[in-house]
C-alpha cells in the first residue's frame, strides 16, 4: 500500500555545520522530530535514511572542478584563494571537515525523497535537511555548497520526464533554482520573499519572468519588508493557484524556508505562525488537484530555530498524514527536555499570540504595494 508521506532523516545530517555559532545550525531537524515524536505523528517505519549523491548526480547542476575543489577544501588542501573564487571560506559559507560529505548527504536526501514520491512508494516525501537554494553551477552562496533542489528537480527531469513546479517561501530568494532552469519550459519556479532591496541575495524582482524557451514559467513576489501575515497570505494563496493551473505541474516540490517569522533575526518580515499552518495545506490541496499527490518538501532557511523552525516544519508533516488539525498546546515533555538548551522561553502553543510585535505603522501602505505586485504577476499570467 502506498504511504502518505515518508521521512528522510539520520543523525548525519546534523554533521552540516559552519562552525557552532554559524545562524545555520541542523539541530533544528532533531527538534522537529522529536517535537513530532512527542505527538506521537511520526514512527520509525515512517523514516528513510538518507544516501550520499554520487558524482555524477552532483554534476546534473555543479561544475565538475567545482565539486573537486569542495572536496580538496574538506580535506584541508584548498588554497584560501582559490576557495574564494568558488564561494568557500566566507563568513557565510566557511569551511568544514568533512564538507564534501555532508553536502553530499543532503542532496542524497533529497534524491531518496524524489524516488519515494516518483516510484509510488508514498505520495509526499519531507526532507528537512534539504533546501540549499543558493548553490550556483561553481559557486557556493548564503550557507548553500550544493544546491540539493536544482539537483532534485534536474534529476526528476532526466529519470522521470515530469513537469515540475518549484514552489519557494523562504524569505529569501530562491536564487540559484530560478537562475538554474530560467531557459526551461518544462521547470516553473516560484519564489515570494523579501525584497531584494533589503536582503540577500538582492535578486527575485517581479520581472524576472525568465528567458528564451523558459520565458513565462519564472515567477517572483519581492515583499515588502515588514509584511504580514495577511498580505502575505493573499500574495501567495493567490499566486500559487493561478501558477499550478496556468502550469499544470506533474510533481511538486517545495522549499518550506521558515525565517519569514517576526522572530527570525536575519529577515525583516513580520508573519506568524499563521502562515506556516497555510503553506502546506495549499500545497498539499495542489498536489492533489493536479499531481496525484506527488509532492516533495524539502527545509531551507529558518534561524530562529528554538521558538519557530519547529512548529514551523512540524506543520508540513502534519499536514502530509492528516494530522493538521485539533493542535493546542505544544507537548510538555518537549519543553521540558529542551528548554535547559534554548536562550528564550519555548512556546507553549502551535500558534503565536495576537501582541507578538507591536502594531506595523505602514500596515496598509505595505498590504497595497504587495496587492500591486501580485496583480503585475496575475496580469502576465492572463495575458500568456
Amino acid at each position: 500500500m502506498i504511504k502518505d508521506a515518508v521521512f528522510v532523516f539520520s543523525n548525519a545530517l546534523l554533521s552540516y555545520r559552519f562552525r557552532n555559532d554559524h545562524p545555520f545550525n541542523q539541530m533544528r531537524i532533531q527538534l522537529t522530530l522529536d517535537l513530532l515524536q512527542s505527538l506521537n505523528a511520526i514512527h520509525e517505519k515512517d523514516i528513510l535514511k538518507p544516501r550520499i549523491a554520487t558524482d555524477d548526480e552532483l554534476y546534473l547542476i555543479h561544475d565538475p572542478d567545482y565539486v573537486k575543489a569542495i572536496k580538496l577544501a574538506s580535506e584541508g588542501n584548498l588554497k584560501a584563494s582559490i576557495a574564494e573564487s568558488y564561494g568557500i571560506g566566507t563568513e557565510d559559507t566557511p569551511i568544514f571537515p568533512h564538507m564534501h560529505d555532508a553536502s553530499a548527504l543532503i542532496v542524497g536526501g533529497t534524491l531518496t525523497a524524489v524516488d519515494a514520491v516518483m516510484t509510488g512508494e508514498a505520495k509526499h516525501a519531507l526532507h528537512l535537511g534539504g533546501g540549499l537554494h543558493h548553490g550556483f553551477r561553481g559557486k557556493a552562496s548564503g550557507f548553500c555548497i550544493y544546491n540539493d533542489s536544482s539537483i532534485a528537480i534536474q534529476y526528476i527531469q532526466k529519470k522521470y520526464n515530469a513537469r515540475v513546479l518549484y514552489i519557494d517561501t523562504d524569505a529569501h530568494h530562491g536564487d540559484g533554482v530560478q537562475w538554474a532552469f530560467y531557459d526551461n519550459e518544462q521547470v516553473c519556479t516560484f519564489s515570494i520573499h523579501e525584497t531584494g532591496r533589503y536582503l540577500f541575495p538582492g535578486t527575485g524582482n517581479i520581472n524576472e519572468w525568465g528567458v528564451g524557451k523558459g520565458y513565462g514559467y519564472s515567477f517572483n513576489i519581492p515583499l515588502d519588508a515588514f509584511t504580514e501575515d495577511d498580505s502575505w497570505l493573499e500574495c501567495y494563496i493567490e499566486a500559487v493557484k493561478h501558477i499550478a493551473a496556468y502550469f499544470k505541474p506533474d510533481v511538486i516540490v517545495t522549499q518550506n524556508g521558515a525565517d519569514a517569522h517576526y522572530y527570525d533575526p536575519l529577515t525583516h518580515l513580520s508573519a506568524t505562525m499563521k502562515i506556516y499552518q497555510e503553506i502546506p495545506k495549499l500545497a498539499h490541496e495542489i498536489a492533489h488537484q493536479y499531481c496525484n499527490g506527488k509532492w516533495i518538501a524539502v527545509g531551507g532557511g529558518g534561524y530562529d530555530i528554538w521558538r519557530v523552525v519547529p512548529r514551523a516544519w512540524s506543520f508540513i508533516w502534519l499536514e502530509m498524514t492528516n494530522r493538521s488539525s485539533n493542535l493546542t498546546t505544544i507537548p510538555s515533555e518537549w519543553i521540558e527536555k529542551w528548554q535547559k538548551n534554548a536562550p528564550f522561553s519555548l512556546p507553549k502553543d502551535w500558534k503565536d499570540p495576537s501582541n507578538l510585535y507591536p502594531k506595523i505603522p505602514r500596515k496598509q501602505e505595505i498590504s497595497e504595494k504587495n496587492r500591486n505586485t501580485l496583480n503585475r504577476l496575475l496580469h502576465f499570467i492572463e495575458q500568456r
